[in-house]
């Protein structure tokens, strides 16, 4: 039985239908992601699934006393408590717990036959093992390490910025252990060691989740389903980010085939009526209703099909980078370049050079001075040592405060502040609706004033108009904030195809992935590393190197005696034979999946097969990993007896 099932569920703001007829369950451990549009009702999706919003129509059913918890884009937090006292706060329940193990113990003591009392300590004992209770001061000490807020932890709530905040509530509910766990997008204010941080304690975690995410890997980590909604309609999806694209394309796929059958059997159906049209009429009123409702079928499925073909151009599309007779000429030239804030250095000597054509993105930990680089560069703030020499002055940015837009203005007085209703954008003179169209804006948005959109909306301004202009160079500073999936598409798209510089910071692995040819690592040692891999790869290689540091560390602290004992010892008759065999059952299982990978990419599989194909991968990459993972075992071992 689902922990919480909605059926043919409705809802509407004014005319305009958020939810039609919508199905949504969540089982016991699953993780569902949410995607589709801002406004297109994730959020109300998620406060009707958790009780906090009544629908329209349709029924809600829970099962009796699980436990919901969610993260809001702007947590309700007691300004007057620190940032330690609002975690442990919020596990009230298991020092509750922990209280009530330590009476009955004591009891027991005096009562050490009593069954009943038995049963009751083993039955708490197990609830404190569940929320991982025996330690958890450890358990709060390591969340606010990992989320950098163990500076803060004396410090009132009230002192904190907002992103500062949002971690401070999302890391008491990942204590909190609920049956179900709602986070509407939690890698917001967050950097990628904090994301991978969170992914870890997901994947970990027994709780049900449900979440909202623009963040692709992230999705691709933690989701075993998601959930698409469109035109208030939902689509279901197995896996992850991948999957689902996957399923899509088989999905439009299908969909085309079915248009092309249905046109050749309007056409004959047409040929029927057109013989004997009166008579006919008369005889079959059924059949020429579902002639009109064909027809009906086959004008708008063109339009859906273009649609959904389009957002997958989007995501899955390559574009060519025109060569440019420029691409050498430098930008900006850093000698030395030290950059901070106040008298604290956060980077030191950066000596670089920014050509025309780069595509740069800047990444590292909050706090290590991604912004402050940006500003510097543009001559917003001084280097603290060293010199930049500036070879252009026309430079666009995109900050996260959107210091360009006026919110006292509407979207035509934003684009055409000398009047008219056109603008030129990349030579192309345009109607100012029919750019807008392109970034998602419907006609009616054109008189809205700046100040009345929601801070997706804004963005999505922002961005616009920054591309509606031509720059030698873009500086952005994390463009993809408070933006859905589709829009960052787009962005992605223009950002391809700039034959501008671009520097940007985002803590999106998918975008910058997608965008970036080159990375800025800002370190914490004060120190800048270029890597022209993708930063998933980077981040591949350097949790990789702490793995082998740690491995390293370990051996250093291992006893004299234990090592003795091992270089003593030999393999056992088992571990022998399985150093001999293993080797070849690992490359008929590698055989396996390269063979699969190459039926699932070749465009024949029909949606279902895919997904039982893609579920088949699956066991056999983790049978592949069981095995590697036991070569390697033995072969350490093999290694310590010949050292």
């Amino acid at each position: 039985m689902a922990l919480i099932d909605l059926k043919a569920v409705c809802k509407r703001y004014e005319a305009q239908t958020i939810l039609d007829n919508a199905d949504f369950a969540v089982e016991s451990g699953e993780r569902v992601a949410i995607v589709g549009k801002n406004g297109g009702g994730k959020t109300t999706l998620i406060k009707i699934a958790l009780g906090r919003l009544e629908p329209d129509d349709g029924v809600r059913i829970a099962q009796n006393d699980i436990t919901i918890d969610a993260l809001d884009q702007d947590p309700i937090l007691d300004g007057n408590l620190t940032v330690k006292e609002t975690i442990e706060n919020s596990l009230a329940h298991i020092a509750s717990l922990k209280a009530e193990y330590a009476r009955l113990t004591s009891e027991l003591e005096l009562r050490p036959n009593d069954k009943t009392l038995i049963n009751n300590l083993s039955a708490i004992g197990e609830r404190i093992d569940f929320f991982g209770g025996w330690n958890l001061s450890d358990r709060v000490d390591r969340i606010l390490t990992e989320f950098n807020l163990k500076a803060f932890e004396k410090s009132r709530i009230f002192t904190l910025s907002g992103g500062e905040k949002r971690r401070v509530a999302l890391g008491a509910l990942l204590l909190k252990k609920p049956n179900i766990l709602a986070l509407d997008e939690p890698t917001n204010h967050l950097d990628v060691y904090m994301v991978r941080f969170l992914e870890e304690l997901l994947l970990e975690s027994k709780s049900a989740l449900i979440v909202i995410s623009h963040d692709r890997y992230f999705i691709e980590q933690i989701a075993t389903r998601t959930i698409e909604i469109e035109n208030g309609r939902l689509r279901s999806f197995n896996g992850g980010y991948n999957l689902y694209l996957e399923q899509k394309a088989a999905m439009l796929e299908s969909m085309i085939k079915s248009h092309e059958t249905l046109v050749k059997l309007l056409r004959a159906e047409q040929e029927w009526l057109n013989r004997g049209v009166k008579a006919r009429l008369k005889r079959n009123i059924g059949r020429v209703e579902r002639i009109k409702q064909m027809k009906e079928d086959a004008k708008q499925n063109p339009s859906i099909i273009h649609k959904i073909k389009l957002e997958l151009e989007r995501e899955q599309k390559t574009f060519n980078q025109e060569k440019s007779v420029n691409k050498k000429k430098a930008l900006f030239e850093l000698n030395d370049v030290s950059i901070g804030i106040g008298d604290k250095i956060l980077v030191n000597n950066i000596s670089a050079r920014i050509l025309q054509q780069d595509k740069i993105a800047i990444v590292g930990r909050n706090g290590s001075g991604k912004t402050t680089l940006l500003l510097t560069l543009q001559g917003i703030q001084k280097p603290l040592g060293g010199a930049i020499e500036t070879l252009t002055d026309n430079i666009g940015y995109f900050d996260q405060d959107r210091a360009a837009l006026d919110d006292n203005k509407n979207l035509l007085e934003t684009f055409c502040p000398n009047g008219g209703d056109h603008i030129v954008v990349r030579g192309r003179n345009m109607h100012v609706f029919g750019y807008m169209k392109s970034w998602l804006f419907p006609k009616e948005f054109l008189d809205k004033k700046i100040g009345s959109l929601s801070g997706g909306e804004k963005n999505r301004v922002a961005l616009a108009l920054l591309f509606s202009k031509k720059y030698d160079c873009l500086i952005l500073d994390e463009p993809t904030n408070d933006l859905d999936i589709p829009t960052i598409n787009i962005l992605e798209e223009y950002l391809q195809s700039y034959q501008g510089a671009l520097i940007f910071v985002s803590h999106d692995r998918y975008f910058v992935d997608k965008v970036a040819k080159k990375i800025w690592i800002l370190k914490e040692n004060n120190t800048l590393t270029e890597s022209l891999e993708s930063y998933s790869e980077y981040l591949d290689y350097e949790a990789y190197c702490a793995q082998i540091d740690q491995i390293e560390k370990n051996r250093e602290r291992e006893p004299v005696a234990v090592k003795a004992k091992k270089r003593q010892n030999k393999l056992s008759y088992k571990d022998q034979r399985l150093y001999e065999t293993l080797p070849a059952e690992i490359d008929e299982l590698e055989d396996a999946i390269k063979r699969l990978n190459e039926i699932m990419t070749s465009g024949v599989c029909q949606q279902n097969d895919l997904v039982k194909m893609h579920i088949e991968r699956e066991t056999l990459k983790k049978t592949l990993d069981e095995k590697v993972d036991i070569y390697l075992q033995i072969d350490e071992r093999k290694n310590d007896y010949a050292f």
